[in-house]
């Protein structure tokens, strides 16, 4: 039903900035919570970032905090991550991803899109 597509990923060096832009189908897309997430070759999909439908509450990963922005644009149907001082550790595909209603800081959300690859050299 909620299609999610996300751009902007790429490769970068240490220190360097990179927005990750995720655009949502669809007229509904002000009451969809949105987040990021993020996975590493071998690991496990993790939490980097959420806002709520009305951009009110946000939250960040300890990991990310104070480096990582998140925001939207609703009129835009858009929601973006600006990364700043990235790090190798950074390096994963990131995801965008969208559930109805309140926002929740984990993994447990509705749609996913397919997933941008980003990169930080050393």
């Amino acid at each position: 039903q909620v299609q999610l597509v996300e751009s902007g990923g790429g490769l970068v060096q240490a220190g360097g900035s990179l927005r990750l832009s995720c655009a949502a189908s669809g007229r509904t897309f002000s009451n969809y919570a949105m987040g990021w997430f993020r996975q590493a070759p071998g690991k496990e999909r993790e939490f980097v970032a959420a806002i709520s439908s009305s951009g009110d509450l946000t939250d960040a990963a300890d990991s990310v905090k104070g480096r990582f922005t998140i925001s939207r644009d609703n009129a835009k149907n858009t929601v973006y991550l600006q990364m700043t001082a990235l790090k190798p550790e950074d390096t994963a595909v990131y995801y965008c991803a969208a559930r109805y209603g309140r926002v929740i800081y984990s993994t447990l959300y509705d749609y996913w899109g397919q997933g941008t690859q980003v990169t930080v050299s050393s």
